[in-house]
């Protein structure tokens, strides 16, 4: 294995900006984040609607594009500044996973588009524009971007997304060296190969997470994850799930690694979604030492409370892999 950390710090990427996910049933899913989730609708535009959480300053943190299968369309980064994103795109020249630099989109300007060595889309854009409230959705909490919403349960703020690779290592290795981000948990085989990795560019434990896919797919979503802060809102959202015929798949709970308080669901269109339930919690020692979880530590690690993941959490992720057959040849169901 590599080394777990750059050598000298790279601060170039600032935080995750948005999530594009892909959707067979879009109006379901838009009205999945809307309607029980709380979110807003910013705009709509061919065959895609963009949404933000209320405490999301931005034009919008996730935007549903309908499609033939569930997935994900792409994940954007935001850099530190415009110099910061020329750096990463002179190093990212030098990689071949380079894809060149589109116009950009609604709610932001150019972007410099690549894909993760697991085939991931990805882009890295500094511009964006800023969601302005309308005179009734104004709060007087100055540092609040809108009122809280009255309906559903509402979300506050895009947390990370969970990400799915043949090689762990190598995507991981790939995020540190290339991006930046630090190494803040992973889970490491008898055999010295990681399983999972967790990796952040803030305080926060982790903004993205990969883990190991024996599908033999490439570029597959395990999930994005939107934040709540309070645990309570956890309990209050599984009543709205169970009533709205929206599947649990598991919690609510409490991760040992990262500490966060979960519940996973599936949306309509077929993509996991995470809920967390605090922040867990935030890394500020700039020599932070990666925790690694092994065999031995592992069940304390993956669930601290609560009930077990069910089996299916390791293996489900989007685009699906829709016959049995294909699972057995790959190994997964052996």
């Amino acid at each position: 294995m590599t080394q777990q950390q750059p050598q000298e710090p790279i601060f170039d990427v600032h935080q995750l900006a948005h999530v594009e996910i892909l959707s067979p049933k879009p109006d379901e899913t838009v009205r999945f984040f809307k309607d029980l989730l709380g979110m807003q609708e910013s705009a709509r535009s061919g065959q895609s609607v963009y949404l933000r959480a209320y405490e999301d300053w931005y034009h919008h943190t996730l935007k549903v594009t309908e499609a033939k299968k569930p997935g994900l369309g792409h994940l954007a980064w935001r850099t530190s500044s415009q110099a910061a994103l020329e750096r990463r795109v002179r190093v990212l020249e030098g990689t071949g996973l380079g894809k060149g630099w589109s116009e950009g989109d609604l709610g932001h300007g150019a972007a410099y588009q690549f894909s993760s060595p697991d085939g991931h889309n990805v882009e890295l854009l500094w511009d964006v524009d800023y969601w302005q409230a309308p005179p009734e959705l104004r709060s007087p909490l100055l540092n609040r971007p809108q009122k809280r919403p009255l309906q559903g349960v509402p979300v506050r703020r895009l947390d990370h997304v969970n990400l799915m690779a043949a090689n762990v290592t190598t995507d991981k290795d790939f995020w540190m060296e290339q991006l930046g981000f630090r190494l803040r948990e992973h889970i490491v085989a008898p055999d010295g190969g990681e399983i999972a990795a967790w990796m952040s560019v803030s305080p926060l434990a982790h903004e993205i997470a990969i883990m190991g896919d024996q599908s033999g797919m490439q570029g597959r979503l395990h999930h994005i994850c939107y934040w709540y802060g309070s645990p309570q809102h956890l309990s209050d959202l599984a009543d709205v799930m169970r009533e709205q015929d929206i599947t649990i798949e598991a919690g609510p709970g409490k991760h040992g690694i990262t500490q966060g308080m979960f519940m996973y669901v599936i949306e309509p269109g077929g993509n996991r979604v995470e809920l967390f339930g605090d922040t867990g919690y935030m890394i500020l020692d700039p020599d932070w030492k990666p925790i690694r979880w092994t065999e031995e530590t592992l069940a304390r690690g993956i669930i601290w409370h609560g009930s077990d993941l069910p089996a299916e959490f390791f293996l489900y992720a989007t685009p699906l892999i829709e016959k049995v057959e294909e699972l057995e040849a790959a190994g997964v169901l052996d």
